[in-house]
């Protein structure tokens, strides 16, 4: 499947981008990014020299992804959300051998304008909703809204809300597929796939 790049856009030379990934009006994406196979990077997206992408990600308009940022396989950016890769950001002060690592798993959906604070880690098939600041590490499919981000809940690999506690041990299976997720010591893992995605 070929690559396409829209005439607007600008892939320095060196970056690696996978079969079917699209790149779309005035994106740039730096010469070290390593973006994998169909992929899919809006208009005004930035990717940063740093930057690895796994296969079937999904980044919305206006989304700029810096250095030290990593996303795996099927992560869903929602348009204008932000990363960041400087803790204590100054103009006169060059801290670019300080960033900080940023990882968000497989899956895991960003709401559109969510700030994403850096040095965090977003579990596999998380959801942080639009607008949210995250500054701390999100478990894998816990929902997190608000400023800062909170746990409000627990969400599927299909993006439903499970009827879960947020701590304790319990079970529940995805209303749309059927999938169960078992909750137990506060974390959530899903144990047995009905269906696939």
């Amino acid at each position: 499947m070929a690559i396409v790049i829209h005439s607007s856009a600008i892939v320095d030379h060196g970056a690696a981008l996978g079969d079917g990934t699209r790149v779309w009006h005035f994106a740039h994406v730096c010469a070290g990014a390593r973006i994998g196979a169909d992929c899919s990077l809006g208009q005004n997206v930035y990717v940063g020299n740093g930057v690895v992408i796994g296969d079937g990600a999904k980044v919305q308009n206006n989304v700029s992804i810096y250095d030290a940022v990593t996303l795996e396989d099927d992560v869903f950016c929602g348009p204008s959300m932000v990363f960041t890769n400087v803790y204590n950001p100054r103009a006169a002060i060059r801290r670019k051998d300080e960033y900080r690592r940023t990882l968000v798993r497989r899956g895991a959906t960003i709401g559109a304008n969510a700030t994403i604070v850096c040095g965090v880690t977003i579990g596999e098939y998380a959801f942080v909703a639009a607008g949210a600041v995250v500054n701390r590490d999100v478990p894998a499919f816990a929902l997190v809204a608000g400023v800062p981000a909170r746990q409000l809940g627990w969400t599927s690999r299909f993006g439903e809300r499970l009827p879960l506690p947020l701590a304790g041990d319990d079970e529940a299976r995805c209303p749309h597929t059927g999938d169960l997720y078992v909750l137990r010591d506060g974390a959530c893992r899903l144990e047995r796939a009905a269906a696939s995605l």
